[in-house]
């Protein structure tokens, strides 16, 4: 039964699993009139021309104004992301799509969160319970069913195994924004797509790739500032509630999403392993949201920035001009133990 209170924000999760689970598919169809470089370039600047709309309109009404600024010591953090998840991966993804059903592709998109699981507790040590590592499984298994192809030499498709290459990078991507996902989200996905997309045109444009017609360009803008640029605003504030593992997790249903659209809008087959897969998938996306984790911990003396509201770990004083809640200002955590259901927000990254 899934803990609807602990849980909550995966629905934010979801909804950019959602949003990005229509971008294989129709990636797709636009590859028609538009090359791989210059199409993850447009996706891209489309995410960052959206989120400066939503950014100039927050800054007039003084809603920005609620949301911790990043600082200098967040951009590595940042320079990192870009250049993983917003250079490479869409790269490597949409020559992938070249090669491969769509469908399949989408599906591959699963092992994302593999692989963003592998990251983080291997190098930044966050606490993954054993459903989470199931679950992991379950995805790898459906991956590999879904990519093995007898009659090619290696196995493997190498299309496929670049869509899987793409979403190791997007699970690096993942962790890096980690530590930075506690600033304002408008402003990191909107860096992330604006410098992401220019390096990308320019690479087209370095390449040889033609310029697309207006018709294609305004139709990948549009995919992009949905696809990538609101999915990417749902991923950063679950990734600052949920963490990195059990984020990306939620997010492994963006294949369902791509495979159900690829059926239907491209009349691409619905076959026995694609079946299975999903079944596993499904399986496996079960067992992260029906997930309780609960334990006795101690919070060490912290003192960060983020928005907020006064709960049991926002016990500070004010000095009257933070505004109302949730609000955004520096403040310190005392020294507190006890025990909770929780998951590794922003507060609880504490070793295991």
């Amino acid at each position: 039964m899934i803990d609807h209170g602990l849980q909550r924000f995966a629905f934010l999760a979801l909804l950019a699993a959602a949003l990005f689970g229509v971008s294989a598919p129709l990636s797709k169809l636009l590859l028609g009139g538009i090359q791989p470089l210059s199409l993850a370039g447009l996706l891209y600047v489309g995410s960052g021309l959206g989120l400066l709309l939503v950014w100039l309109g927050r800054r007039i009404s003084g809603i920005a104004e609620r949301e911790a600024s990043l600082s200098s010591a967040d951009l590595p953090w940042l320079a990192g992301a870009v250049v993983s998840g917003g250079i490479a991966a869409p790269v490597l993804l949409l020559w992938g799509l070249t090669g491969v059903f769509a469908s399949g592709a989408s599906l591959l998109l699963s092992t994302e969160g593999v692989l963003t699981t592998l990251i983080a507790a291997l190098a930044f040590h966050e606490a993954i319970d054993a459903r989470v590592w199931m679950a992991s499984a379950l995805m790898v298994a459906a991956g590999a069913l879904l990519a093995y192809e007898p009659g090619t030499s290696f196995g493997l498709s190498l299309h496929a195994l670049a869509v899987v290459a793409a979403c190791g990078l997007w699970g690096l991507d993942n962790n890096l924004t980690r530590p930075i996902s506690g600033g304002d989200p408008v402003v990191i996905a909107m860096l992330k797509g604006l410098a992401a997309g220019t390096v990308n045109l320019a690479l087209g444009l370095f390449a040889g790739e033609p310029l697309p017609a207006m018709a294609y360009a305004g139709e990948a803008l549009l995919l992009g500032s949905l696809s990538y640029g609101a999915s990417l605003l749902c991923y950063i504030l679950a990734l600052r509630h949920l963490g990195s593992a059990r984020t990306a997790a939620h997010f492994g249903t963006a294949p369902f999403i791509g495979a159900v659209v690829s059926v239907l809008l491209l009349n691409e087959p619905m076959t026995a392993r694609l079946t299975g897969a999903s079944g596993l998938m499904l399986l496996g996306t079960w067992l992260v949201l029906t997930e309780r984790h609960g334990h006795y911990h101690e919070h060490d003396i912290m003192e960060h920035t983020h928005r907020h509201a006064h709960d049991i770990h926002h016990q500070h004083s004010h000095n009257g001009t933070e505004g109302p809640e949730p609000h955004t200002h520096p403040h310190k955590h005392v020294s507190l133990g006890h025990v909770h259901p929780h998951l590794p927000d922003l507060h609880h990254r504490h070793r295991h």
